[in-house]
């Protein structure tokens, strides 16, 4: 959703957004509530082509966890599609009124409340599983020895990228990726799977991308490529830090406190179910920072 962490969901490039502890466990993490037939039905806005996260078809896996939850509430999903990216989704549909509540936005997203996250996830490197580069973070020689690198114009790989005077290299194989598109005046998303297509038929050496734009596609080659966690500790030239790791969250509108009261309470029910869905995903899941400090 939008500067984006990964410029697909509601804001991305949250380059300064406030990360949140996981949903913690507790007593009722299994249990289930029935749909109620007086309940009224919880409208999620969704966007209709904007895979893996959400379908029409119902089998993105936002859309799945947007089931675990409303199934937490006692009531039923309804989806509001929009043929629009889903960058759009907070301005044309949730404010609108059309729908109340939007998936995957990143903690603390200004323009929304936002629920505690329900998941953590990394950019990851994608690579060929036999490649002989060693890549696993920014300051791995072999990134200078790659051909064609995979990613998304206005994320923090670009900010990266240019940062490692890879840019210029790239530019028109990024070009081609959009289709030659210009985005002035219109939002261009490239298509993660063809990024990950690219990497394995060897068009492209590197893909640097957001884990759940990706794993389902790296987890469909069958083990033909492999994704790296990339570190979260990587500064801009001036040392601002770029981050690339991301709390995820609900959103619903800033007035709506007592929608978000609800939703965080079911988040807690629905727990296992929702690790689920995106372990069956393939995304790799990282700790929240509070948690991975206790242990150190």
């Amino acid at each position: 959703m939008e500067v984006k962490k990964h410029f697909a969901r509601a804001v991305p490039l949250a380059i300064g957004v406030a990360c949140a502890g996981l949903i913690g466990t507790g007593s009722a993490a299994n249990e289930s509530v029935m749909p109620s037939a007086s309940a009224p039905a919880l409208k999620i806005c969704a966007a209709a082509n904007e895979a893996p996260y959400s379908t029409s078809k119902g089998d993105g896996f936002e859309n799945r966890i947007g089931e675990v939850l409303a199934a937490a509430m006692g009531r039923k999903a309804e989806f509001v599609w929009s043929d629009k990216p889903a960058i759009y989704l907070v301005r044309d549909q949730l404010e609108t009124g059309n729908c109340d509540v939007v998936m995957g936005v990143d903690t603390g997203d200004e323009r929304l409340l936002t629920t505690k996250p329900y998941y953590r996830a990394p950019y990851v490197f994608v690579e060929r599983s036999g490649s002989p580069l060693d890549i696993t973070s920014f300051d791995s020689p072999d990134l200078m020895k790659t051909g064609k690198i995979a990613y998304e114009p206005g994320t923090p790989a670009e900010v990266m990228i240019t940062k490692l005077d890879l840019f210029n290299r790239n530019f028109n194989y990024i070009k081609s990726l959009t289709d030659y598109k210009s985005p002035r005046n219109q939002y261009v998303r490239i298509d993660p799977n063809r990024m990950v297509g690219d990497v394995a038929n060897g068009t492209a050496d590197l893909a640097i991308v957001f884990a759940p734009e990706v794993a389902r596609y790296v987890k469909d080659t069958g083990g033909k490529l492999k994704m790296i966690v990339v570190p979260d500790d990587n500064k801009r030239a001036d040392g601002e830090k770029v981050p690339f790791h991301f709390d995820q969250s609900i959103g619903v509108r800033k007035d709506d406190a007592e929608l978000l009261g609800e939703i965080d309470a079911a988040l807690e029910k629905a727990r296992p179910k929702i690790q689920a869905v995106l372990k069956d995903e393939g995304i790799p899941l990282l700790k929240p920072p509070s948690a991975a400090a206790s242990k150190s």
